[in-house]
């Protein structure tokens, strides 16, 4: 059966190495999925010349640069490519909007642009937390550093319809990152986001602790910004320096890279498994549309997923499912 078109705004400005690789990203996405739509956001020399069948240009006359403040360049550049790209969304032009350009501005965008849901008190940031076993959702991390227990129940339940959307977890198991397993650990926020976190939230099994987050031990971790953007800023600093470590072990002597020859296929089999690119960008969940924000950094390859990532996004009816879910939650309480 062929699955429905889904079109995805993509700014083509977003990231350190924007242009070039959000083109290949995109070339590689329309390969790999024929029922994809791209509509490449940026400035005409640019886009222009990329311009196919399934592949169609939208002009934006203003870029955001990563060092600009969010919310006052979106404000004063209506014309940005990360603007219109939301405001495509917004109109429903597109179905799903994706950026590796500042994660602020792209956070401003959408929330300004194409709103938030209805019930939503803040919209929240999450992240796929790779594992060799299962991979997690972790949110929020880093768009609200100061947090109330309620707003830790929304997280939950928009952490879970991401899970089954795009993770396709049937009913996701959901816990709260702590400092203990116990019902009275931590803060006073920890314990009370745990008693409403028990009694409105399917599927939660309690609290986790931050040794547990790349364990697979349950599929959506629910935080505060602050300490979720600690966390994972800390996982990625720890993986990137332990695999330099090991790369500069394995090829100091003559023998070790003797030896590095037997054990490097299976070091590159487990960097792939724990690799964030695989999904290529962090949802922004809890605004009136699909709006996916890749790292600064992002490579082909992290563009090409995050796109698809959108794309599940979108035909999963992420949005439908984060409104059911705090319907549900009201239900409940």
């Amino acid at each position: 059966m062929t699955a429905p078109i889904v079109t995805v705004a993509v700014d083509a400005m977003g990231g350190d190495h924007a242009p070039a690789v959000v083109v290949a990203g995109v070339a590689a996405a329309l390969a790999a999925d024929p029922d994809l739509v791209i509509l490449l956001v940026g400035p005409e020399d640019v886009v222009a010349q990329h311009a196919s069948e399934r592949c169609r240009p939208v002009v934006a006359t203003e870029v955001i640069g990563m060092g600009e403040h969010p919310a006052s360049a979106v404000r004063a550049k209506r014309d940005s490519s990360i603007v219109v790209g939301s405001r495509l969304v917004k109109d429903g032009s597109a179905d799903a909007f994706f950026s590796a350009g500042s994660t602020g501005a792209c956070m401003a965008a959408a929330t300004l642009v194409m709103g938030r849901i209805a019930g939503i008190v803040r919209p929240a940031l999450a992240t796929v937390i790779p594992s060799s076993t299962r991979p997690s959702v972790l949110v929020d991390v880093g768009a609200n550093a100061d947090v109330k227990p309620e707003m830790l129940v929304q997280f939950a339940a928009m952490g879970r319809a991401y899970a089954s959307v795009v993770l396709g977890v049937a009913e996701p198991s959901i816990a709260l990152l702590n400092i203990g397993e116990e019902p009275t650990k931590g803060s006073q926020l920890a314990q009370e986001a745990f008693a409403l976190l028990s009694a409105r939230v399917p599927g939660f099994v309690g609290n986790v602790e931050g040794r547990d987050i790349v364990r697979g031990v349950v599929d959506v971790i629910v935080t505060d910004g602050f300490t979720g953007n600690v966390a994972l800023k800390t996982l990625e600093g720890l993986a990137a320096t332990l695999f330099a470590e090991m790369k500069g072990t394995l090829t100091a002597t003559p023998v070790r890279r003797l030896a590095a020859m037997i054990v490097g296929p299976a070091v590159r089999e487990l960097k792939s498994q724990i690799d964030p690119d695989a999904y290529g960008g962090a949802p922004l969940l809890g605004v009136n549309g699909v709006c996916i924000i890749g790292h600064g950094g992002s490579n082909a390859r992290a563009v090409r997923n995050g796109i698809g990532v959108a794309v599940r996004a979108a035909r999963g009816d992420l949005t439908a499912r984060i409104r059911e879910g705090l319907q549900q939650q009201t239900a409940d309480a």
